[in-house]
């Protein structure tokens, strides 16, 4: 089966003015910034795009005005991280009015469940409620669902489930993914600081996080990658990992949003609980992200 979807769909951010409103133009200018440098689709509305920070009004204002914003460009895709099945089900028929043109559905995220089969309900039953090809995202560490390869076989009967984000931090769960389900899925890594791992093993895609404040490298090192340069894909691996090591903390979000300011495609504003960053953390994430952006790698023109 050739997978449903491919490339970098990175994981936007939502941009938000200072006093927590949203910043629909912001975030339009951002998503366009991505399209320029080549990435196959988008997610709006993830772990990243603050979803459960967003009331639901404001995430269907956010994704009516991307899926305008994109104008086909490429897929948009939009994170289904509501409490209860019957709420995801009700946000997903919104998302067909509004035009979208898939969704990666979470685990219900208030409920961290060690029952395989309340998972499995949760999946099968929004699928059903939708013909939106979908991507299911595999979080056991954040989300107290670990979907297995075994699952995901029992998954495999319905026919609009195309794609997974594998994000356990396991990098065996690829080849494990290989030998059990074959090419059912289109198999995305979600975690960046495991992507050349990930893409060694054999991955369709990557869902990006640091990568939206570095697009152009971000892009050019799955370009890389996907070829097989691997000598080259090192190299520009080993500049990139300490910026990519910020998608992997419960702060991923601010830490993320900085890196967007910092390079100039946003800006750090949160929605409380979240709070910007302080002090002594602050300053270490900064240099983190100078360091990186002192030394960028020269990229060859894109033809």
């Amino acid at each position: 089966m050739k997978p449903y979807w491919s490339g970098v769909f990175p994981a936007i951010t939502t941009q938000l003015h200072k006093d927590g409103s949203l910043d629909l133009d912001a975030t339009a200018e951002h998503a366009d910034a991505l399209i320029r440098s080549g990435v196959a689709g988008l997610v709006f509305l993830g772990s990243l795009g603050e979803n459960q920070s967003l009331t639901d009004d404001e995430k269907r204002a956010v994704m009516g005005e991307m899926v305008k914003v994109v104008f086909g460009r490429v897929p948009v895709l939009s994170g289904v991280a509501e409490s209860s099945v019957s709420e995801a089900c009700r946000y997903v028929r919104d998302l067909e009015q509004v035009g979208a043109d898939g969704l990666m559905l979470m685990p219900p995220m208030v409920y961290k469940s060690p029952d395989p089969r309340e998972s499995l309900h949760h999946f099968r039953t929004v699928a059903k409620s939708t013909g939106l090809p979908i991507m299911i995202y595999n979080n056991p560490l954040s989300y107290g669902h670990d979907v297995t390869p075994g699952l995901f076989a029992e998954l495999a009967d319905q026919k609009n489930l195309v794609a997974l984000k594998e994000s356990s931090g396991n990098t065996r769960r690829i080849t494990d993914l290989h030998n059990t389900v074959g090419d059912r899925y289109a198999i995305f890594t979600g975690v960046d600081d495991l992507a050349l791992e990930s893409a060694i093993l054999g991955i369709d895609g990557w869902v990006a996080g640091t990568g939206i404040a570095f697009p152009a490298e971000n892009q050019y090192l799955w370009e890389l990658m996907r070829r097989g340069d691997w000598d080259l894909a090192r190299e520009i691996y080993r500049w990139f990992t300490p910026l990519l090591h910020l998608d992997t903390h419960p702060k991923f979000v601010q830490y993320i949003k900085l890196a967007v300011q910092e390079t100039g495609l946003g800006k750090e504003w949160v929605r409380a609980p979240r709070l910007t960053l302080a002090g002594a953390e602050r300053k270490a994430v900064l240099k983190i992200i100078h360091d990186g952006i002192a030394n960028r790698p020269k990229l060859p023109k894109r033809k």
